[in-house]
């Protein structure tokens, strides 16, 4: 995987954080969500490179990167911080401007960092999201049972890590195998890589703080943009799950509509992993969208 990148390791916003690099062209950040890495993009990484210098990072409490304390009303894994992360590490590569492809997690600290830093982004592409305050504010039975893992995550320490760290294998099978058969569409050296990663002590901890955030300040963060009125300016691309939860419960073209200027979109036949499942028709919309 990512034979045409480099990795390397660059400190920033007091953390540390783990990407590849590689290609040449316009300079493209790719970001993953829970409970993986940055190989969640192996499938469409070379391909890129051949057009964009792509960054593929690990988030902050993630893959290789540093899992600092969360603080106070878990400011730490504020998807305002986490994406101060990444801006500043495309600044420490010399990249003022830069496109977006994200999935999952990431592309919720992407939609931050688009409303923090719009003289940043160029254009942004989010895979299989709704916006998280839409997605809150809209739960019913049948999502709450499909992403319970939103719900288990946030309650207060130590339980859940104590109970998620018992076993951390279970969890990432219970995680990532969504299917109706429960196999999860990953190579194996793709899933040993995220177990890998699961199993580095702090990482558990990390992905509740990063719920924990999602269901408390960075909702405070999103209602602050609503009452003032603030959208996301960059020309905005969405791409879901034919088959996922969002397809079922959201209507992603409206409530992306609600926080951003210019929006386009459409579901692809997959479930949530889309870089995985259909990397093909991803790279296609991809490359489309970017030019």
């Amino acid at each position: 995987m990512f034979e045409q990148f480099q990795r390397s390791e660059c400190e920033v916003n007091g953390v540390r954080i783990n990407y590849r690099k590689g290609g040449a062209g316009p300079p493209l950040l790719l970001l993953h969500g829970y409970p993986q890495t940055h190989v969640i993009w192996h499938e469409i990484a070379d391909q890129l490179a051949e057009r964009f210098t792509v960054v593929a990072a690990d988030l902050r409490g993630y893959g290789d990167s540093s899992k600092p304390d969360g603080g106070e009303d878990h400011v730490g894994y504020s998807k305002r911080e986490m994406a101060r992360d990444q801006v500043e590490l495309m600044r420490s590569l010399g990249f003022e401007h830069f496109d977006i492809l994200a999935h999952d997690r990431g592309a919720r600290v992407s939609h931050r960092l688009a409303m923090d830093h719009p003289e940043a982004v160029r254009r942004m592409i989010l895979l299989d999201i709704a916006p998280t305050l839409a997605m809150y504010s809209q739960t019913d039975e049948t999502f709450a049972r499909a992403y319970w893992h939103w719900f288990f995550l946030i309650r207060p320490a130590p339980l859940p890590e104590i109970l998620l760290e018992a076993n951390p294998e279970l969890v990432l099978q219970s995680a990532v195998a969504t299917r109706a058969d429960h196999v999860h569409p990953f190579t194996e050296a793709a899933y040993a890589e995220y177990l890998r990663c699961m199993k580095q002590p702090g990482t558990i901890h990390a992905f509740c703080e990063d719920y924990r955030a999602s269901a408390g300040i960075d909702l405070e963060h999103d209602r602050a943009d609503r009452s003032a009125g603030r959208t996301i300016l960059a020309p905005l691309l969405v791409l879901w799950g034919a088959q996922g939860i969002i397809e079922r419960c959201f209507d992603p073209l409206k409530e992306w509509r609600a926080v951003a200027q210019d929006v386009r979109g459409k579901a692809l036949p997959a479930g949530h992993y889309l870089p995985e499942e259909v990397p093909e028709l991803l790279l296609e919309e991809v490359l489309a969208f970017l030019g």
